[in-house]
């Protein structure tokens, strides 16, 4: 066991001894609290490496916990690293705090520049506390900024990590973005989170004049329809909550299609459907096969009464 023993003092410096700046203590005659202020530096280094070396533990095991309940906890585990991150800052500017004083004495000829220079690391810092207080998003959540999108996994106080998502095939592609925070101020942050189980998707097929698309388009919605059976039912249910949670009209769950030209001339039909979103392609490809098959049989219609009233004329 280590002896530990007190400096004796003069009874003139009793009153001093007590003063908490005036206090140390020795180990084996080392004076901890003379290092510690003599080494901060290296104190600093080997807290924030004991520090992380904990949090990187404290994920793994809290991420390990929560696949053996079968729960998603990336919520609580990112809360859990950002109060450890905010502990670990204050902690260190506490024990910096005598030299920061005497800083701040001679920062004032420095503050102009020292804020340019670090501009967008303080705008960093201001779009974390703007996440923090206004919560427009949380771990779990798909959404876009900018021209990003992705599922949400990780905030700090520096950056933004997003599994990116394909939003025209609604899928992950297996990128990994990393946004700085100064984004979210300068740009438009949209909550993506409802296009994870069902979207209102649209998409657009292009054929020449030569057949009329009106001709066929209650076909072609009725095939649609016929797509959607299977789920018809959950997508009018969810289709209400989005509408009653935006309190907006949005399309769905019944198909429709409207039909345009193209600059060049060409006829165009879009065709928007309200189904999950992995079967969205799956569906599209359906309806453009139905498409197809109307489109040449209403073609191969044309062509046969031409011929008919080619005869006639000749008879």
């Amino acid at each position: 066991m280590p002896s530990i023993r007190r400096r004796l003092y003069p009874k003139t410096a009793v009153n001093e001894w007590i003063k908490l700046e005036n206090f140390s203590f020795f180990v084996e005659g080392i004076d901890v609290r003379g290092m510690l202020l003599q080494h901060k530096l290296l104190v600093t280094v080997a807290v924030i490496a004991l520090v992380s070396g904990f949090k990187i533990k404290l994920s793994a095991f809290l991420r390990l916990r929560s696949k053996q309940a079968g729960q998603d906890r990336r919520h609580a585990i990112n809360i859990i690293k950002n109060l450890i991150n905010i502990t670990l800052v204050i902690g260190l500017f506490l024990y910096w705090s005598d030299e920061l004083q005497k800083f701040a004495l001679s920062v004032a000829a420095f503050v102009v520049a020292f804020v340019i220079a670090t501009r967008e690391f303080i705008q960093c810092i201001i779009g974390f506390i703007y996440i923090f207080a206004a919560r427009p998003f949380q771990v779990g959540d798909w959404i876009q900024v900018g021209d990003y999108s992705g599922e949400v996994t990780e905030t700090d106080w520096a950056k933004l990590t997003l599994l990116e998502v394909d939003i025209s095939s609604y899928s992950h592609t297996g990128k990994t973005l990393y946004l700085p925070n100064n984004m979210l101020l300068s740009s438009s942050i949209k909550n993506l989170n409802f296009l994870k189980r069902y979207a209102t998707h649209t998409f657009a097929i292009t054929r020449d004049q030569s057949v009329d698309l009106f001709s066929f388009m209650d076909e072609l919605l009725v095939r649609a329809t016929k797509h959607c059976e299977g789920f018809y039912d959950v997508a009018n249910r969810y289709n209400s909550l989005i509408e009653k949670r935006l309190d907006v009209t949005i399309a769905g769950p019944a198909p429709s299609a409207m039909v345009s030209t193209t600059e060049n001339g060409r006829n165009r039909m879009y065709i928007t459907i309200f189904c999950p979103s992995d079967q969205a392609l799956e569906i599209e490809q359906k309806i453009t096969r139905d498409f197809m098959q109307l489109w040449y049989a209403a073609q191969e219609i044309r062509r046969l009464r031409r011929e008919e009233v080619a005869v006639a004329v000749a008879g």
